[in-house]
């Protein structure tokens, strides 16, 4: 079992280091959010499944759902940002500029 943390653990951390070190393009930082998510979808549902609750295990499903939600937002700023700066450079979106 500690292995299969460990993997979890870090799968989560390396794609917060990649969030934080390598978001130069708007699509390389959702592809580490996507992870994060889905690193943490993992360590639920295995959490749930060794401690043998049933009552809460939707919890898994909803954090799923949340992060379905959460890419098809990123892909639409994507796509949108793309259209209109004609490029996902971090540098190039400013919010004070509409």
């Amino acid at each position: 079992m500690f292995l299969t943390n460990f993997i979890i653990y870090m799968s989560f951390t390396v794609s917060l280091i990649g969030l934080a070190f390598h978001r130069a393009h708007l699509l390389s930082a959702l592809i580490c959010l996507e992870g994060m998510m889905l690193s943490l979808f993992i360590g639920l549902a295995l959490w749930l499944t060794l401690m043998g609750s049933s009552t809460s295990s939707i919890s898994p499903m909803v954090l799923l759902t949340l992060s379905a939600c959460e890419a098809g937002t990123g892909l639409s700023i994507l796509v949108a940002t793309s259209r209109t700066h004609g490029n996902d450079l971090m540098q190039n979106m400013n919010i004070l500029q509409c």
